[in-house]
């Protein structure tokens, strides 16, 4: 039986009323894309340990890599329009929306923010064509949470760069053409461009995965790696860079993980309505209702703070306090639907067949990355109390 009342199960207060047109367009063009071209083929992707490389020229093609920037072939779309990007390639998968961050957010970002124009119009253009992939070089083996306990290290010979260190949990890293690697100098930390091929650099996938299988994760090692200075971003010195760009890629990740949520209530919304149990539909019966009702809960909260963030984005007024709670906030909701949804299911809430268990999966990493939860409530607690208990 469908349900009583026209309101989308998906979007119970219908914030897409507040979207203007364009924003809308976006996010249904994104979202036939993820239904015709993505859903199809993700589960064996994942099941097999596979990144659907075939699907980036999709991407490119309508405009999703480097969205936000102005010019260099890019979208030049708003804040809004990236987040409902994000949200609806997560509904399909988090390793795919992770592809999209990476370089739109955490490559093509610091490039047009830091970079030369020489650089800007070798890289970005490709880019955007999803003919050059990108990575991000920060996390490091001893550590992710403590960026300033940098190992990896660059000093000058002449007019050159020479690195030495590794960098761990590295998405894309082994598909790149380019990385963005942040490095401790003499005068701080410091981006630079290490091309695909250069001797010494080398970045070796992570296999056996149980999260994100639909995505490239590496490690990275650099053996005196020779980085010529037109490779290093001018415009930057210091943990601001490399934490400029983890504001952008966890502002995508708040919108993202509501995707997730969202295909895991959309399955367990069709699945309760058939299976029968002690004589009637699951979706008849209190405890259920009450559960499912939870999710909706959850889920048109984490929409009303995404797109309260999304118009600060565009507004000018977010700071990285703001990104913080979100990203605590929506993962935490996707990860608690996506269990609890898996549980609904029953013995079938751990066969691929059904989307939970691979969003949770997924989302394990999620909450990790881009800032583990722990972090992100530190964040909040020095925003009201003025004190770093880091």
């Amino acid at each position: 039986m469908a349900p009583s009342s026209t309101i989308n199960p998906m979007d119970f207060f219908n914030l897409r009323s507040e979207l203007s047109d364009e924003e809308q367009m976006v996010q249904d063009t994104v979202a036939r894309m993820v239904d015709e071209k993505v859903l199809p083929v993700i589960r064996e992707c994942f099941e097999e340990h596979r990144f659907p490389a075939e699907l980036v020229k999709e991407l490119a093609d309508l405009g999703l890599l480097g969205s936000s920037i102005e010019g260099y072939d890019c979208a030049g779309l708003n804040g809004v329009s990236y987040g409902l990007i994000c949200q609806e390639l997560e509904r399909g998968d988090s390793g795919l929306r992770s592809f999209v961050s990476v370089q739109s957010s955490l490559c093509m970002y610091p490039i047009h923010a830091f970079g030369s124009e020489e650089q800007k119009q070798r890289w970005l253009p490709p880019m955007a064509r999803g003919e050059a992939i990108g990575c991000f070089g920060l996390t490091e083996p001893h550590g992710g949470s403590d960026p300033s306990n940098m190992k990896t290290h660059a000093k000058r010979d002449g007019d050159d760069w020479i690195i030495n260190g590794a960098k761990m949990w590295i998405t894309n890293a082994t598909v790149a053409d380019i990385a963005v690697v942040w490095a401790q100098t003499d005068e701080g930390v410091r981006g630079f461009l290490v091309e695909k091929g250069t001797p010494g650099y080398e970045a070796p996938e992570i296999k056996r995965k149980f999260s994100l299988r639909a995505s490239v994760t590496s490690s990275q090692f650099f053996d005196n790696v020779r980085v010529p200075k037109e490779n290093m971003l001018p415009g930057v010195v210091g943990l601001k860079g490399p934490l400029s760009c983890l504001t952008q890629a966890r502002y995508g990740i708040a919108w993202g993980a509501i995707g997730a949520a969202q295909a895991c209530l959309d399955e367990v919304l069709k699945y309760t309505q058939d299976r029968v149990l002690f004589g009637r539909p699951l979706d008849h019966t209190q405890t259920i209702q009450i559960r499912m009702a939870e999710m909706s809960r959850k889920i048109t909260l984490a929409q009303m703070m995404a797109l309260r963030l999304g118009r600060m984005k565009d507004a000018g007024t977010m700071q990285p306090s703001h990104v913080s709670m979100a990203k605590w906030n929506n993962v935490r909701m996707a990860l608690d639907i996506a269990r609890d949804a898996r549980d609904i299911l029953g013995g079938a809430g751990i066969s691929a067949e059904y989307c939970p268990i691979r969003h949770a999966l997924n989302l394990e990493s999620v909450i990790t990355y881009e800032g583990t939860e722990t972090v992100h409530k530190l964040v909040i607690g020095k925003e009201l109390t003025g004190h770093n208990a880091f």
